[in-house]
C-alpha cells in the first residue's frame, strides 16, 4: 500500500505554498516571545516553561517542513526564480525560529531577571520585533500572486510597498534596541556583571530576529529585480 506524505503533497506544481507554510510556522514561533517574556517579567517560570515548550514544538515542525522542502523541491523550476533563490529565503526564515527558541532557552535556563526600569521598553522592543516578522510574512504570502502576474504590474508595486514597510519597521526595532541598550548601560553598575552580559546578549538576539525578517524581504526584493 502506498502512503502519501501530507507535507510533500503541499508542493503540487509549485514550491511556493510550502515556503509560505514554513514562514507561517516560523512567525507563529516568534509570536510566542511576547507571552514568554510577559511570564518572565511576572516571575511565572512554570508558565514560561510551558510557552517555551510550545516554541520548541513549532520550531521542530518548521524544521521538519524545511527538510521536506529541501528533499522534495524539483531540481528545475518552471518559474522566474531558481532553487538557490528559494533555499536562501528558506534559510533566512529558519533562522527566525531557531533564534526565537535559543533566546528563550537561555532566559529560561538562567531564570533571568529583567530590571523593573527596563521592562516597559523591553516589551515594546519584543513586540516591535514580532511585528517585523509579521510584515515579512505578508510579503512572502504575495509570492504566489507575483507568479500569477509574471512578476509585473500592480502586484510588483504592492510587494515593493510591503518591503518598504518591512524595512521601516526594522528601523523602528533598531531605534528601540539602541534606547534599551542605553538604559541598560545606566543600570550596569548596580547589576551583577554576568547578568548584564546575558541581558545584552538577549537584546542582541531579539534584534537579530528582526534583522533576519528584514533579510527575508531583501531576498524577495532581489527576485523582483531579476
Amino acid at each position: 500500500m502506498a502512503f502519501s506524505n501530507p507535507i510533500s503533497n503541499l508542493f503540487g506544481k509549485s514550491p511556493i505554498r510550502p515556503l509560505q507554510e514554513h514562514m507561517s510556522l516560523v512567525v507563529n514561533c516568534a509570536a510566542l516571545l511576547e507571552p514568554f517574556f510577559e511570564a518572565v517579567i511576572n516571575d511565572k517560570w512554570p508558565k514560561a516553561s510551558k510557552i517555551f515548550d510550545q516554541i520548541a514544538e513549532r520550531e521542530n515542525r518548521a524544521d521538519d517542513l524545511k527538510k521536506e522542502f529541501r528533499l522534495n523541491m524539483p531540481n528545475s523550476l518552471f518559474m522566474p526564480m531558481s532553487r538557490i533563490d528559494l533555499l536562501s529565503i528558506l534559510a533566512q526564515q529558519d533562522d527566525i525560529a531557531n533564534t526565537s527558541k535559543d533566546v528563550c532557552g537561555i532566559v529560561l535556563g538562567r531564570e533571568m531577571d529583567i530590571p523593573n526600569a527596563l521592562q516597559a521598553d523591553f516589551m515594546g522592543f519584543v513586540k516591535s520585533a514580532i511585528e517585523t516578522c509579521e510584515k515579512a510574512l505578508k510579503a512572502i504570502n504575495e509570492l504566489d500572486e507575483l507568479l500569477e502576474t509574471g512578476f509585473s504590474g500592480q502586484e510588483v508595486k504592492f510587494v515593493k510597498k510591503l518591503i518598504r514597510d518591512l524595512d521601516a519597521q526594522e528601523q523602528k526595532v533598531d531605534k528601540r534596541e539602541r534606547k534599551l541598550r542605553h538604559r541598560l548601560f545606566k543600570l550596569e553598575a548596580d547589576m551583577p556583571p554576568v547578568n548584564v552580559m546575558f541581558l545584552y546578549s538577549t537584546i542582541d538576539n531579539i534584534g537579530a530576529i528582526a534583522d533576519t525578517a528584514e533579510r527575508v524581504g531583501n531576498r524577495l526584493e532581489l527576485l523582483l529585480a531579476k
